[in-house]
């Protein structure tokens, strides 16, 4: 039988978290209820908020992980194995109070493909060129162990797990780290409460992605990533940016000007240099700005983000045994454990 022992190794947080009594329930959260309370009604300081991008790492997993990694009937989990590494990596280091791993329902959104066609297109082409194993084979079989093991997970129809974490957000009771190789997330991050955990090297090399670390990044005000963004594209996502205008030039005019609005103002009627090109891209900016911007109105309910959300079920031996993750889920299970 699997169980939860004491876990080893560090311990790391985040300014702001402090343990707290009481589960928490992110996405649907009253307005003015302030989080969990103690008995007696006095307000319980809360604990740090791990959301971790699960779609983001368990493809880091996929190709970081070989594919000689299977379940005693051949079926291939170096993914799900790699994913719950990581998972037990976070705990053990940041000693998460609350946990939630965030899916993409849809990694191309069609809303999105209308406003800009070009969106995630070579991911497209790569996945018809020919039926190869891809790291979503894998999703149901972790999502299954997560479950059995107390690890919430939250998703929304029509959207990707950077909109979920987006959503999930405010309803968090204390300090947030997200959790993913994915930079627009950095727009999130509000000093001193919502970080990014940026992953240099698998999950045990993380860069802290505060406010002050997009300003000495990129040259702009660190919470003016979004504007940023929108100038300079992204060519991993499909997205082609102002057409002249590269990383340097989007950071300098949203540092002069302030925001994309003031950028975009000041554009207009410009007959020469960057503003020009901006001045030319008016559309296109308007339909990135949708693209870009974290949908935190995705619908995800409400989530029981306890870490762990309940005891692990008697299942989930059966299941770790049959996907040849015993390894994996007992260190899991350690790292779950309260320090």
């Amino acid at each position: 039988m699997l169980s939860m022992v004491s876990a080893r190794g560090g311990e790391t947080r985040l300014a702001g978290s402090e343990p707290s009594d009481g589960p928490a329930r992110l996405g649907v959260m009253p307005r003015g209820s302030g989080g969990p309370t103690r008995a007696g009604g006095k307000r319980a300081r809360a604990g740090l908020t791990l959301l971790v991008d699960a779609s983001s790492l368990i493809y880091r997993a996929f190709f970081a992980v070989p594919d000689t990694v299977r379940a005693p009937d051949g079926t291939q989990v170096n993914a799900a194995h790699g994913f719950l590494e990581m998972l037990s990596n976070l705990a053990v280091s940041y000693r998460p109070q609350f946990m939630v791993a965030a899916l993409d329902d849809d990694w191309r959104p069609q809303w999105r493909v209308d406003l800009i066609d070009s969106y995630k297109t070579h991911r497209v082409a790569a996945a018809d060129a020919e039926e190869l194993p891809s790291p979503e084979d894998q999703i149901d079989l972790i999502v299954e162990v997560l479950a059995l093991a107390g690890v919430a997970t939250s998703g929304a129809e029509g959207y990707e797990a950077e909109d979920v974490i987006g959503a999930l957000v405010p309803g968090a009771p204390g300090a947030v780290a997200i959790v993913s190789g994915d930079r627009d997330l950095f727009q999130l991050v509000r000093d001193p409460t919502v970080r990014v955990l940026y992953p240099k090297r698998g999950v045990s090399d993380l860069a802290v992605i505060d406010e002050a670390e997009i300003e000495r990044r990129y040259g702009i005000p660190g919470t003016r990533y979004f504007d940023f963004a929108v100038l300079r594209g992204d060519p991993s996502d499909g997205l082609p940016g102002v057409r002249g205008i590269g990383e340097k030039t989007a950071g300098a005019l949203v540092a002069k000007y302030g925001s994309l609005d003031a950028v975009v103002e000041a554009a207009r009627g410009a007959t020469s240099g960057p503003l020009q090109k901006v001045a030319s891209s008016l559309d296109y900016i308007e339909r990135a700005r949708t693209v870009v911007r974290i949908a935190t109105e995705a619908p995800v309910g409400e989530v029981d983000a306890s870490f762990p959300q309940h005891p692990p079920d008697e299942m989930l031996t059966a299941a770790a045994e049959s996907y040849g993750l015993i390894g994996p889920v007992k260190r899991l299970l350690a790292a779950m454990v309260p320090a």
